[in-house]
């Protein structure tokens, strides 16, 4: 299955937004952090031992979280649409003295992209679902992407944190309000920000689009798709002050006040393929 002529040209709308954010990233104080910070504990625990295994990174932007596989021993490859995040993750694995393989291609093309090679371990999230068309056809490609007994894990932006929306909006108040949709159905959705995530202005910005996927399409389309989900945590817990209230945690993460409610920011997902 291919993509159709439009949503390919918003895929290349995508591609062309990503590679205007990337210098403006990688030059940002947001990302200045050292590659472990973006890790929960439990990725660890959940991911094992990598010593010697074959791991994908897939849509790496930066390959800021990247380069800590290849620290852990890992034979690692980062895959990413954009051309100008994987100029700036090379040069962070470079000033990092890791060796890490970058390939530039659509996540639909990874099979062809990699040339056949198959993984241990195949990475995805936090910020990488939303820009998926087609989850089913994504959930085929990470399959064939993996080797018979092969882990997928996605460290994700829960569906809720997405409909409450990750960052706010000019004008909007702090309420913990629903601004958006929680579950998938009504097709892509246009951004016109002239801002990113990091606070910088993007100068000639276009249109971008994102397309909504409720954890309950994400968990029935991997098991309709051969994979065995093995664990599926929610957590409280987030990397950025999303609403001013929050506190940062020892380890230096962000979580609402003890007198909010407790609600999931991330979720992590672990399935495996047949051996």
């Amino acid at each position: 299955m291919r993509l159709d002529a439009q949503t390919l040209q918003m895929v290349a709308a995508n591609e062309a937004d990503w590679d205007a954010r990337a210098p403006l990233h990688a030059a940002s104080r947001f990302y200045s952090q050292p590659a472990e910070f973006w890790f929960a504990d439990y990725e660890w625990d959940d991911l094992g031992p990598l010593e010697g295994r074959d791991v994908l990174h897939l849509q790496c932007h930066l390959g800021t979280e990247t380069i800590a596989f290849a620290r852990r021993g890992a034979r690692t490859t980062g895959l990413d649409l954009s051309a100008k995040s994987l100029e700036e993750a090379r040069q962070i694995a470079a000033d990092a003295g890791v060796e890490v393989d970058y390939v530039h291609a659509n996540v639909y093309d990874a099979v062809e992209a990699v040339q056949g090679r198959r993984f241990d371990v195949v990475y995805t999230g936090k910020g990488a679902l939303c820009y998926l068309p087609d989850l089913e056809h994504w959930a085929r490609v990470v399959r064939d992407l993996l080797k018979p007994g092969g882990a997928l894990y996605v460290v994700e932006f829960h569906p809720l944190l997405n409909a409450m929306r990750p960052v706010s909006l000019p004008g909007e108040s702090d309420d913990l309000i629903i601004r958006a949709d929680y579950l998938e159905g009504r097709g892509s959705i246009a951004h016109d920000s002239t801002v990113t995530y990091t606070g910088d202005a993007v100068p000639g910005r276009q249109t971008s689009y994102e397309w909504m996927h409720g954890l309950g399409e994400v968990v029935t389309t991997l098991a309709s798709t051969g994979f065995h989900v093995t664990s599926l945590r929610e957590s409280e817990v987030l990397q950025w002050p999303r609403w001013p209230s929050m506190k940062q945690t020892a380890e230096g993460w962000w979580r609402l006040p003890d007198d909010a409610p407790r609600i999931p920011l991330l979720f992590a997902l672990k399935a495996v393929t047949p051996r």
